[in-house]
């Protein structure tokens, strides 16, 4: 920490991201010095860096004073990247009330608590399908050949998407989340990169929106489809926008939050073997703990709508406010040695799904595959460990690995 200053530290650059992870020294410091800092770089267009917990509940409580916009997070000013008013999508994330609670309300039945229970059996089924396929072997890429089967197959499945077309919705996903990543971007430029994938999301959201229309079923790509809004069905930008948000969100943070959970759980031994010895800790306080560890979404940012006050600090009418999830799930006075992963920490109010009206719609659906993974790796693995070193995205919009190569054991009951 002593080498670190507020002057030259670097919480953006999505390299230093994919060499060493989050930058939690950094905004350590920033929750000591400048809980809100303004962060100026020749590279970056200016902001107010929110770190502390209690802070970014003041601002997500606050949607007319802090407002939702197009610029979703703060980046680098990178070469063929889009000007920050680009508009790719139209969605839950970009809107505010009354309209965000409108368009909200088209599928919000569908990811209740109850309605999500609705799906435990099959999302066990899932899961054990998903493991029964490395069984027999000692090595595989964890991030894709488990964490990120799961969560696809279950969204793809309430979509009504074809098991052929998974892999697509996968290769779209980590383009539209990562559009700066080499393995993902390949030659194309940042721009170029959005709008391929855009593209390739709305023609194949259009035709099931029309499949949807003419022969409705009981799935959420009808209910996107013959929704309604104002008495009137979706705008099509907005409509396939909404299909594609559900998409990306649906698979990309609980895949980085199960292979997250995982290297977490490599990483602390001590707490696998708690794990294994009592797999019904992942019911509640361990599933918790991965999400506060994990904190898959880094970043989201607000506007400010007129001139106020936030920790101390003047914010103005039109500046931008970015909120670091991940650094206020370490906050030394919310959470007690909150660089421990502890999968008994109770209470734990962290923020990984966030706050206010933009808490994650499919959060009770995350926390249930979590659930199930994580329960049925601990009865079934006798021990794993890293086979290679992990590669990590390039982004500071979404943190995950991208790339985890481990070994493993099977216990024999399981063989």
């Amino acid at each position: 920490m002593a080498q670190l200053n507020l002057g030259s530290i670097d919480i953006l650059n999505p390299d230093l991201l994919v060499e060493r992870g989050y930058p939690h020294q950094e905004w350590a410091l920033l929750r000591a010095e400048a809980p809100v800092f303004y962060y100026q770089r020749p590279n970056v267009r200016p902001f107010w860096a929110v770190t502390k917990h209690a802070d970014i509940i003041t601002v997500s409580r606050q949607p007319d004073l802090f407002r939702s916009s197009q610029y979703l997070f703060v980046t680098l000013d990178e070469p063929g990247a889009p000007p920050d008013d680009t508009v790719f999508l139209r969605q839950l994330l970009n809107m505010n009330p009354p309209e965000h609670g409108v368009y909200r309300a088209v599928v919000n039945r569908r990811f209740t608590p109850r309605a999500v229970q609705k799906l435990a059996a099959q999302i066990e089924e899932v899961t054990t399908e998903v493991l029964q396929e490395i069984l027999g072997r000692t090595e595989c890429d964890f991030v894709t050949e488990v964490a990120a089967k799961l969560p696809l197959a279950v969204i793809a499945e309430m979509f009504g998407i074809p098991r052929s077309d998974w892999q697509m919705m996968f290769r779209l996903s980590n383009s539209m989340i990562a559009p700066s990543d080499p393995e993902f971007a390949g030659t194309e430029s940042i721009q170029e990169t959005l709008e391929r994938t855009r593209m390739e999301f709305f023609q194949y959201f259009s035709q099931l929106i029309e499949d949807r229309r003419k022969a409705p079923r009981d799935d959420v790509a009808a209910a996107l489809a013959n929704g309604t809004v104002s008495g009137a069905a979706l705008p099509q930008f907005e409509l396939l926008s909404y299909f594609a948000l559900l998409i990306i969100a649906g698979n990309e943070t609980t895949r980085n939050a199960i292979s997250g959970g995982l290297y977490a759980l490599i990483n602390h031994p001590e707490q696998m073997a708690l794990l294994k010895a009592n797999p019904s800790l992942m019911v509640k306080p361990a599933v918790e703990e991965i999400l506060r560890w994990t904190s898959p979404v880094i970043q989201f940012t607000r506007v400010a709508t007129a001139n106020t006050e936030l920790h101390g600090q003047p914010i103005r009418e039109g500046d931008i406010v970015a909120m670091f999830y991940p650094s206020a799930n370490r906050d030394e006075e919310v959470f007690e040695n909150p660089n421990r992963f502890d999968i008994q920490r109770d209470p734990n109010p962290h923020l990984a799904f966030g706050i206010g009206e933009h808490y994650c719609l499919g959060a009770n659906l995350a926390r249930l595959e979590l659930q199930a993974m994580f329960h049925q790796l601990a009865e079934r693995m006798d021990g794993v460990e890293l086979a290679g070193p992990i590669k990590r995205m390039r982004s500071n919009f979404v943190g995950g690995i991208k790339h985890m190569p481990i070994h493993y054991r099977i216990d024999p009951r399981w063989a």
